[in-house]
């Protein structure tokens, strides 16, 4: 699971001021920015307790929740292009007359017709959204659909997916496990969708990778067409490149924006394990960037990491019980090739050491 879905669990009171406060931090819903309790933040010639840092945080990288709302796709919003002009016109204070002759449409007394018509379907959301509330209160089989990345390029009948049948899919399409080989890309363009969310997971975030790099990669994925690969993750929103193709990146999957910059220092890859200090219960894993696994923390905390048993482990005793733990690491000399497959083979020598299934660990033979 990503932010969003934060972002959609949320009440409307936490959608409307940006964020939401946990045990201790602010988490803003916009972008998963944390700030944590307790701290004194620094800004310009002020100084900020977290919570007001949030306030200012939302100001200064969003503008305003509206502004990021109105910004949302079509098929998240339901506003006709139309419908998303005349609402931010509103919102900018400007009266019947002055949006009619910035719109240069009908006259002032149409515009009153469209403040009717918003109000209209304000008060048919409501009523919507009660029934919806009863409705889960009384489903027994409510569908559970992955919802759409906030970068994606188009959103449409393709993304409804449920957390079933995108599992069904991911063993399908991926047999050796979702960090092995995929299996085939000629699939159904709702499949593809499925596929592009695992393969987007073994890039690192804050890197920009040149053509070679990005290819070495894809090629350990899927050899027979991994130009097919780049070229999907790009028109889907996954991935975003310079114009003349020289560096790619990882689109941020809550923004859709966020280019990371590029970095001198070296990048330190490997096997680590995440311990549960009540049981001693393992989990073996590895990946690139190991200075990133606050990352797979996130994930833990709200609720979407892969492993089931794991994060059921997560759930129960806290952050505060786990350790993680960096079993072999290298760093990286630059060289993409066989990088994965070299992550990999470690990983499975750690595994094979330490034997972590069942009543040791976490993971699966």
């Amino acid at each position: 699971m990503e932010i969003s879905e934060q972002f959609w669990n949320a009440s409307l009171n936490e959608m409307k001021r940006g964020f939401i406060e946990e045990q201790e931090s602010f988490l803003c819903l916009l972008c998963g920015k944390k700030i944590e309790k307790g701290i004194i933040y620094p800004a310009g010639n002020a100084l900020y307790e977290a919570g007001k840092f949030m306030i200012k945080h939302i100001e200064d990288e969003h503008g305003s929740v509206f502004e990021y709302l109105s910004s949302l796709d079509k098929k998240l919003t339901g506003l006709s292009e139309h419908q998303r002009t005349l609402i931010n016109l509103f919102y900018q204070g400007k009266t019947d007359k002055e949006v009619q002759k910035e719109m240069g449409i009908g006259s002032p007394s149409t515009i009153r017709n469209h403040r009717f018509a918003l109000r209209e379907r304000e008060r048919q959301s409501k009523i919507f959204l009660v029934m919806m509330e009863l409705l889960k209160e009384k489903d027994k089989n409510p569908a559970s659909l992955i919802k759409p990345h906030m970068a994606a390029t188009m959103v449409d009948d393709r993304y409804n997916v449920t957390g079933d049948e995108n599992e069904r899919l991911i063993k399908k399409y991926f047999p050796q496990g979702i960090n092995g080989k995929l299996k085939t890309f000629s699939m159904q363009e709702k499949h593809k969708i499925i596929v592009l969310r695992q393969i987007i997971k073994r890039f690192d975030k804050s890197t920009v990778y040149n053509e070679k790099e990005l290819n070495e990669i894809l090629k350990e994925i899927y050899e027979y067409d991994y130009v097919a690969l780049r070229r999907y993750l790009i028109e889907y929103g996954f991935m975003d490149r310079k114009k003349d193709c020289s560096e790619y990146w990882v689109k941020d999957s809550n923004t859709g924006e966020n280019k990371p910059e590029k970095k001198d220092e070296k990048v330190i890859s490997g096997v680590y394990q995440i311990r549960n200090t009540k049981n001693q219960k393992i989990f073996i894993t590895s990946g690139r960037n190991l200075s990133k696994l606050n990352g797979i923390k996130f994930e833990l905390n709200v609720g979407s990491y892969r492993n089931k048993e794991l994060q059921d482990d997560w759930n129960r005793y806290g952050e505060d019980a786990f350790a993680f733990e960096i079993l072999e690491s290298f760093e990286e000399d630059g060289e993409i090739k066989g990088l994965m497959s070299k992550i990999k083979d470690l990983e499975k020598q750690w595994i094979q050491r330490l034997q972590p299934f069942n009543e040791k660990g976490y993971n699966k033979e």
